[in-house]
């Protein structure tokens, strides 16, 4: 059953076509990679799947609903963006595993952020860490988790592993083959050569075009 469609969807900036009339299909609980040279429109894509930016033309159809018909901030909780980059914000890391919670309205729940730093192999005493004394693959792995304290149906992954150490990117790449098990939906973007040897669904992607689709189950 799709969890999400992308009918004839296309983006269009200053003229210039990144996304030309896609079509794409995503089975609920799938695992799909997209791969690609640079500048093919692959992040882009996932920022219109994620309502990041809104597509010039056609329709991102998830869980049998226009994207546009969602409430935004619900829908985002739903299907969940982890940026290359991640953007963590004010002090601590505390400061930021609160935000799941606090969209919510919900009581900070310990517990739960404390499992949750465990399968990214943190400590729970990291909690009070400030943001600006974490590594590269420290702030990876905080964003990641936040993201998932609460389960999002999908979850987008652009290149999350690139410029980690190998550490750090042994330990995001454990936690990602986890969430398969879990009715999670994945989408990753990526270059690894790790990832793609390992990889079941592949797209293969040109300016905007899917030129290849590789599926192995």
């Amino acid at each position: 059953m799709a969890i999400l469609t992308l009918k004839n969807v296309s983006y269009t900036v200053d003229q210039q076509q990144i996304i030309p009339d896609l079509n794409l299909t995503v089975a609920a609980n799938d695992f799909l990679t997209i791969t690609g040279p640079s500048g093919c429109g692959k992040s882009t894509l996932l920022k219109l799947i994620a309502s990041l930016a809104t597509p010039t033309s056609g329709e991102i159809i998830f869980a049998g609903k226009n994207q546009l018909d969602y409430e935004r901030p619900l829908y985002r909780q739903q299907v969940s963006y982890c940026f290359q980059q991640p953007t963590l914000f004010d002090q601590t890391v505390r400061d930021n595993l609160q935000l799941p919670f606090e969209i919510r309205q919900q009581d900070f729940d310990q517990a739960r952020v404390t499992n949750y730093l465990e399968l990214v192999a943190l400590p729970a005493n990291f909690i009070d860490k400030k943001i600006t004394d974490l590594s590269g693959g420290e702030r990876q792995r905080v964003a990641l988790i936040r993201n998932l304290i609460f389960p999002p149906k999908i979850l987008l992954l652009d290149e999350v592993t690139a410029g980690l150490d190998s550490r750090s990117k042994e330990i995001v790449q454990d936690l990602i083959r986890q969430l398969t098990q879990d009715k999670i939906t994945l989408i990753q973007v990526t270059h690894d050569s790790d990832e793609l040897k390992t990889a079941a669904n592949i797209i293969h992607m040109k300016q905007g075009g899917i030129i290849d689709e590789t599926i192995s189950r």
